[in-house]
């Protein structure tokens, strides 16, 4: 991957616990799918869900990863997640500082 910020993506998904997002993220940081994962606890998320309204506080998980890893990355948070049906929600950047850049992609595999 170049240092291009259209090759970036940050990757939501949300955890049942603080405990589950956090182990989620390390693993996904170790093996180096993502350069960075942050945390945000108690967020609260209203769905339907088999025919229903629900409720829950979640923790959302911000992932910043680039491209080329989108597709092993969600074969991980699939086979990883408690969820049967967890959120994976792709987004794309603008723009992003060159330091950054360097940074996220010298911590990602397949560089």
């Amino acid at each position: 991957m170049s240092d291009d910020p259209a090759a970036v993506r940050i990757v939501l998904t949300t955890c049942a616990s603080p405990g589950e997002a956090s182990k989620l993220a390390r693993i996904l940081v170790e093996e180096r799918l993502v350069a960075c994962a942050t945390l945000i606890p108690k967020v609260e998320s209203i769905y339907y869900w088999e025919g229903q309204v629900e409720s829950n506080t979640e923790t959302l998980v911000l992932m910043k990863t680039c491209v080329d890893q989108v597709p092993a990355l969600e074969s991980r948070v699939q086979a990883l997640h408690s969820y049967q049906t967890p959120e994976f929600l792709v987004l794309g950047i603008e723009a992003a500082s060159e330091p950054y850049l360097a940074w996220l992609t010298a911590n990602l595999r397949n560089r």
